[in-house]
């Protein structure tokens, strides 16, 4: 599924990631963890098209994403990753529903189709008496739940979440961690996690541990 061979990255003088090299499955959750700095981040946003690396190469469904020039890679990300941050990134002059539809219009469905297919999978979510409010009238939980819902509204191969839950409190962090594994055993998708979150890291199928830019085995 995803295949990361020999990358390094530098922001100036700082070399963030040195010579990483794995593999991810199909259908797994996998977190990557580390101290602050240890380039978790900067790793998760190659694998995601949104940055690229100096060197090396990452491999996603058979695509060699870093031979894609810019609107190709726009285009392969639209279609195949879906993405879910820490501060949600909703827009707060749109409801629910309209958040979640967005990526799908992008993609080029219409939006009555985009927005039957966020309403569908914001009911999946327990949101359904909530897809008219506006991001400023749900809770932290049902905020993060919309942007995982936005994720899925492609029906990407991949979900990739940059602390996806450093914002909520434990009971709310724990049932999105579950949300997780549930997504995954009924729409097989592969999730990648950067977490400092030790109960979500200890439930992964797979960790990946980053210590000063080079990957630690566990």
């Amino acid at each position: 599924m995803i295949q990361v061979q020999h990358v390094n990255k530098s922001y100036g003088p700082l070399h963030v990631l040195k010579d990483i090299t794995l593999s991810i499955e199909d259908s797994k959750v996998v977190s990557i963890v580390g101290p602050s700095g240890a380039g978790k981040s900067t790793l998760l946003h190659i694998m995601g098209t949104l940055d690229r690396a100096d060197s090396g190469t990452v491999v996603i469904q058979d695509t060699v994403i870093n031979k894609l020039r810019d609107q190709e890679l726009s285009d392969f990300r639209n279609r195949h990753i879906g993405f879910v941050f820490q501060f949600h990134h909703l827009l707060p002059e749109f409801t629910a529903a309209e958040n979640v539809a967005l990526p799908a219009m992008i993609a080029g469905l219409s939006k009555k189709e985009a927005l039957a297919r966020a309403e569908e999978l914001l009911a999946f979510l327990h949101l359904q008496d909530r897809m008219t409010h506006k991001p400023a009238e749900l809770s932290g939980g049902e905020q993060q739940r919309v942007a995982v819902a936005r994720a899925l509204v492609n029906k990407p191969e991949i979900i990739l979440a940059d602390e996806p839950s450093g914002n909520l409190d434990t009971d709310n962090a724990r049932k999105l961690h579950q949300l997780f594994f549930e997504l995954r055993d009924q729409f097989h998708q592969t999730f990648v996690i950067v977490t400092h979150n030790e109960e979500l890291a200890a439930l992964s199928d797979c960790k990946i541990q980053l210590q000063d830019g080079r990957l630690i085995n566990p």
